[in-house]
């Protein structure tokens, strides 16, 4: 699990003063065609990131925990490991109190609980009903696709049968609510949740008890596939666009506290996967730009101006997927995960970072 140490050529479009610079592009080393879903920096030297390896062997396929210490990534063990999928979502409420979601192999979503002792598989149980049997909160067919966490509550996202699914809970105490709305989510954070209703963006808010959708700008064929809440007054939702076949451009949307509006990007293709921020209202957005395919992607934005930043090409890559971001408070320093794909279309998962020019990063 060595952090193998590779620096590529950076540059940004264009590079104003004191824009980070990419400073690697290494690999926590998952097993053939593996690929990196979710980052989480809690600090420095407690790094988690989750995914799959395997991608397209349907046996062998499993979802995977990964730690970094500061020195080192490692794997952390998931004690019912073969019934655990992709795993696409990471919270945290304190070092000793990490969550992981994403797909069981029972076709039930998964939802693990740990540290880097090692994961147990988590099956939230309702409130009885009539007969004082306490039903299961997922069944097969449900979909999880992003998790929040604080000291004693956590909620999962995603959808059942076409509806948003809301769950929320933790211990012995859990519900689950469906957004009235159509559509699935897809990342909570804060009391909000972001998605899309298959034809418009979808964000529900969590106010008076009960999550409620909110009045967003018309934007047909728009998406959102996560957000980064700095406060009740600030936050940043980031998807796309689906204009056509193979047509996507990118979208973010701004929150003030009263209402939610469009954030001006950079004219691209680009597809938006991953938003983080550094509480005050710096943030970066991670994803993929099929025109320069073969470089990370990744957007920084402060006072709604918004600049690209791109990686270096490597020999024998084609693509790079940023799929989600972390910033790692009092390091200035933000590493984004995701795969690589090469010319035989096999998968390498990669952690890029970056960080102020004049920061050297040693991690």
């Amino acid at each position: 699990m060595a952090w193998t140490q590779v620096t590529p050529a950076a540059h940004a479009d264009p590079r104003p003063a004191q824009i980070e610079a990419w400073q690697q592009s290494t690999s926590v080393r998952l097993q053939a065609d593996g690929s990196l879903s979710d980052v989480l920096a809690i600090s420095p030297g407690d790094v988690w990131a989750v995914g799959q390896q395997e991608i397209w062997d349907v046996w062998k396929n499993r979802g995977t925990i990964r730690h970094w210490n500061g020195s080192r990534w490692s794997e952390i063990g998931i004690r019912d490991n073969t019934a655990a999928g992709n795993l696409r979502g990471l919270a945290a409420a304190s070092p000793s109190d990490v969550w992981a979601v994403g797909d069981g192999h029972d076709g039930v979503p998964y939802l693990a609980h740990g540290d880097t002792a090692g994961f147990d598989r988590v099956r939230p149980l309702c409130p009885a009903g009539s007969d004082r049997v306490r039903p299961p909160c997922l069944r097969a067919g449900d979909w999880l696709g992003g998790i929040d966490a604080k000291s004693g509550k956590v909620v999962a996202v995603g959808s059942r049968e076409k509806n948003a699914l809301i769950v929320t809970g933790q211990g012995n105490d859990w519900t689950v609510q469906e957004i009235e709305d159509k559509g699935a989510l897809y990342a909570v954070s804060g009391g909000f949740a972001v998605g899309d209703t298959g034809t418009e963006p979808l964000i529900a808010h969590y106010s008076g008890g009960t999550w409620k959708s909110m009045p967003l700008p018309s934007i047909p064929g728009g998406y959102l596939r996560d957000v980064q809440v700095d406060s009740s007054k600030r936050a940043l939702a980031v998807g796309g666009v689906y204009r056509g076949p193979g047509e996507i451009t990118p979208l973010a949307l701004v929150w003030n506290g009263k209402r939610w509006r469009e954030l001006r990007l950079p004219h691209s293709e680009a597809r938006l996967y991953g938003v983080t921020g550094d509480g005050k209202g710096r943030y970066w957005m991670t994803g993929y730009d099929p025109s320069r395919a073969a470089e990370p992607f990744m957007l920084r934005c402060e006072k709604g101006k918004c600049e690209v930043i791109r990686g270096g090409t490597q020999q024998g890559r084609s693509s790079v997927r940023l799929q989600a971001v972390a910033y790692l408070a009092g390091k200035s320093t933000v590493w984004a995960v995701g795969h690589a794909v090469d010319t035989k279309d096999r998968y390498t998962d990669v952690v890029e970072s970056f960080a102020p020019k004049a920061t050297t990063s040693k991690s």
